[in-house]
């Protein structure tokens, strides 16, 4: 079975009106915060949280995962480290990142994390095996394609900050 990770699993299940109600004790959204209150946030969801009012609580199912996600060790990706290129053609546009792993076993991708009429933001994610394989880092060669018609500007965001890609 998958082990649960916070950005793919567990951050996606709390909801901005969840977080700004929670603003005033830690913020939900902030991995360091819900790690060291996970023990509280366990015990409240299996309760009253959210409340019925606010379209709460959560079904089984997220309970659990958010308690395996506990057992397993908190999981969480990690920004990458990247060369960047872009290109359009006429037919289409191709965002490429480039480069190797920091270890053997490892994944990565681009996430689209926001975008407005003038940008668009990813962010380079790296997931670490559950178990290390050993062995020698993979090179890795990332592609994302979109319209060749979308020129709006891009940044990706990496462990070495924002880039301004086009």
């Amino acid at each position: 079975m998958r082990t649960p990770v916070f950005e793919l699993h567990i951050r996606p299940m709390i909801r901005a009106m969840d977080r700004e109600h929670m603003r005033f004790a830690f913020d939900l959204w902030d991995y360091d915060q819900i790690v060291q209150h996970a023990d509280d946030v366990a015990a409240r969801i299996v309760v009253d949280m959210p409340p019925a009012d606010f379209g709460g609580p959560w079904p089984d199912e997220w309970v659990q995962l958010f308690r395996r996600w506990m057992t397993t060790g908190f999981k969480r990706l990690e920004p990458g480290t990247a060369q960047y290129t872009w290109n359009q053609t006429t037919t289409a546009t191709t965002l490429r990142a480039t480069g190797t792993y920091p270890a053997a076993g490892y994944n990565g991708w681009l996430q689209l994390e926001s975008e407005t009429d003038t940008e668009k933001t990813y962010a380079l994610y790296f997931e670490a095996p559950d178990n290390h394989p050993g062995g020698t880092p993979e090179d890795f060669n990332i592609r994302e394609r979109y319209s060749a018609a979308d020129n709006r500007s891009i940044f990706i965001r990496d462990n070495a900050g924002t880039h301004q890609i086009h």
